[in-house]
């Protein structure tokens, strides 16, 4: 088993910001910049410097792209550069599903079908370079795991190809979903499309930082450098666990009792728990006091995010009190791995039990845009994702490549 790898966003995340903290944390220089030969581009190069961020010192590294090579660039000019690259197959999966999410991201907060995006700020080669540098370093590391905190979006506007928008703009609020985020320090964008959708291909878990012992800490640093505010990526590089130790924490579970909430909300409560920080949300029917039929709203969170679930459990529901109390959790450690199936790229979530044994399920949202995209039945995708994982275990086992 590889690496824990884990994103503390507490200034958000972009591409570069992810290239500084990888090559911060470890990452040899050299080696990233002969992986990213084998996009086989011309114009490109590497430059690696030391920057401060506030009182932070961290990395900064920037892709220098020649003159005229800077327009943006089509999901299909994407696909057709990853497949003339030399690139691993695993690099490529990736690289494909990043870009698979942004595609859709920006096509529905523009309203412009996916395969006719033009990328703009995410699409130029230096994004490209951060997008794909970035799963290169993580493989470099031999990360198999990657967790990360609460995302900080920022707040106020930001200036874009598509004119003032706000902060974050609609393509992070898009990627967003299902991710806990919050807005903190200066009035400016601190989460990009770029690094957000990294984020959502790379990582198994959001939350509290997990219980770890960390190797190695690395800083990378963004372009902005706002006056008193460290703008930074911070990482933090474990070992795994000891051979069948499980991962424990504790955490607060929050109940109330519910029998007068309108059941066509309850959706949209567990997506704002959710986003408020949530570790996950749960609905079960009771029978009440007096025979009346209601449910129980449980959900689990940080100390750090109970304020936040509470306010959405006493606005957006008719509760009066709620019962919370502490509750210790046993974790296996979790990781994604992407697999191919007809339509696009799908992260398959593994959960290892010990150091013969795992569990594997695909992750249903990749699936259902797959799905809705090629009209096939959920179903369908779910099964051949698994029949994909399924392949690829045997290869491995047998000595295929």
């Amino acid at each position: 088993m590889g690496l824990h790898l884990h994103f503390d966003c507490y200034s958000g995340i972009s591409g570069d910001m992810t290239l500084g903290a990888l090559v911060d944390v470890g990452v040899p220089f050299s080696d990233l910049v002969n992986g990213l030969k084998q996009l086989r581009l011309s114009g490109v190069t590497l430059r690696k410097r030391r920057v401060q961020r506030g009182a932070i010192h961290a990395t900064k590294v920037d892709v220098v792209i020649a003159t005229g090579l800077r327009k943006p660039l089509s999901l299909r000019r994407i696909h057709a550069i990853l497949s003339a690259s030399r690139l691993s197959d695993k690099i490529k999966l990736q690289s494909r599903s990043v870009f698979d999410l942004l595609a859709e991201a920006e096509g529905h907060a523009h309203r412009v079908a996916k395969d006719h995006v033009h990328f703009h700020e995410v699409g130029v080669l230096d994004s490209f370079v951060d997008i794909v540098g970035g799963l290169i370093g993580c493989d470099l590391l031999g990360v198999t795991r990657v967790t990360a905190s609460p995302v900080n979006v920022g707040t106020g506007t930001l200036q874009s190809a598509h004119g003032i928008l706000p902060a974050p703009g609609p393509a992070v609020a898009i990627l967003a979903k299902g991710v806990p985020i919050y807005s903190a320090g200066p009035a400016r964008e601190l989460t990009t499309p770029t690094g957000m959708a990294l984020l959502r291909t790379l990582t198994s878990e959001f939350g509290p930082m997990p219980v770890m012992t960390p190797t190695a800490i690395g800083y990378g640093a963004g372009d902005a450098n706002p006056e008193g505010w460290p703008n930074a990526l911070r990482v933090f590089l474990a070992r795994p666990l000891s051979k069948g130790l499980r991962e424990q924490d504790t955490v607060l579970q929050v109940e109330t009792n519910l029998d007068d909430v309108n059941p066509q909300i309850y959706e949209h409560v567990m997506e704002q728990l959710l986003s408020r920080g949530a570790l996950d949300v749960t609905l079960a029917p009771v029978i009440m006091k007096r025979g009346r039929p209601g449910v129980v709203l449980t959900c689990l969170v940080a100390q750090a995010q109970l304020d936040q679930v509470l306010d959405v459990v006493f606005q957006e529901t008719t509760a009066l009190g709620v019962r919370v109390c502490e509750v210790m959790r046993q974790i296996l450690p979790r990781r994604f791995m992407s697999v191919k199936v007809p339509g696009g790229v799908v992260r398959m979530k593994i959960a290892d039990v010990d150091d013969r044994t795992s569990k594997a399920a695909p992750e249903y949202l990749d699936c259902k845009r797959i799905a809705e995209r090629t009209g096939r039945p959920v179903k369908a995708v779910l099964d051949d994702a698994a029949r994909a994982y399924a392949n690829r275990r045997t290869g491995k086992a047998t000595g295929r490549s």
